[in-house]
């Protein structure tokens, strides 16, 4: 097996992430999606092209826009400023699986299913093939710089979109160049539960982990049967949100999540 400890991801990860200082929000929730599962596959046999992913990146980035517009806000000049729209940023794993990229979906809150089917149908093979957008390919510029360079430029990075507020659109960095979210499917790599990082130069408030789904015994109307369950994890920004924001965002989802037909 062919083993590359110092792929572009990993020197860039090197760079961006220090040793953890700064205050984070760790939330999970279990979703019974027992019913949401029977909507996909209905939809697929339909000829839809989805999986439980997409109604749940619809379920967040509508939650963002109509329950919980707090978490759609990032951090310019040390002030708390709204975004105009939801954009998604859906992780995926590149190359043999072992960089991570990422695919941004502008305004997801007003898409639909099939839209939403259709955009990273053609996006992620794109973004696997080294055609991710701008903002998503500088890793391959830092990578390619020798150390110690790549932390001085994030560093400059930083403080020009963050501390600043400023933007270069030539390269996509903005203070927003990295949407309102990260949804990202660790239960496609075997993971139940799991709480992925807040990257310190992508401003979002929000990181959504999907786990695993499993068959648990649930007790529904008195009797014990078996549910499909799924968790679903939350690391925020404390210093854009609070952990009520979290609890706002989690109730929404489990009122949604029975009613897959909201989000056609």
């Amino acid at each position: 097996m062919n083993f590359n400890p110092n792929n572009d991801w990993r020197k860039v990860a090197a760079t961006i992430y220090q040793k953890p200082v700064d205050s984070k929000i760790f939330g999970t929730v279990e979703l019974d999606v027992t019913d949401l599962e029977d909507f996909v596959l209905a939809k697929r046999r339909e000829g839809l092209k989805i999986t439980l992913m997409h109604p749940l990146i619809l379920m967040v980035a509508r939650a963002l826009q109509e329950e919980v517009p707090e978490l759609n806000c990032y951090i310019r000049r040390g002030r708390v400023v709204p975004r105009k729209q939801v954009d998604a940023v859906v992780s995926v794993l590149l190359g043999e699986g072992n960089q991570m990229g990422g695919v941004l979906v502008p305004d997801a809150g007003s898409m639909s299913l099939s839209k939403i089917s259709a955009f990273l149908l053609k996006q992620v093979p794109d973004a696997r093939k080294g055609h991710e957008n701008k903002t998503m390919g500088l890793k391959t510029l830092l990578a390619a710089l020798p150390w110690p360079f790549r932390g001085w430029l994030v560093a400059f990075f930083k403080w020009l979109t963050i501390n600043m507020g400023w933007s270069i659109p030539a390269l996509g960095v903005s203070p927003d160049s990295f949407g309102s979210f990260v949804f990202s499917n660790i239960g496609s790599i075997g993971l139940d539960v799991g709480y992925a990082a807040l990257m310190p130069v992508s401003n979002v408030s929000i990181v959504i982990t999907m786990g695993s789904v499993n068959t648990r015994p649930v007790v529904l109307d008195e009797k014990i049967v078996p549910r499909r369950i799924l968790s679903l994890s939350a690391v925020l920004d404390h210093r854009v949100v609070d952990a009520s924001h979290a609890g706002q965002l989690f109730r929404y989802l489990k009122r949604k999540v029975k009613r897959g037909e909201d989000f056609l």
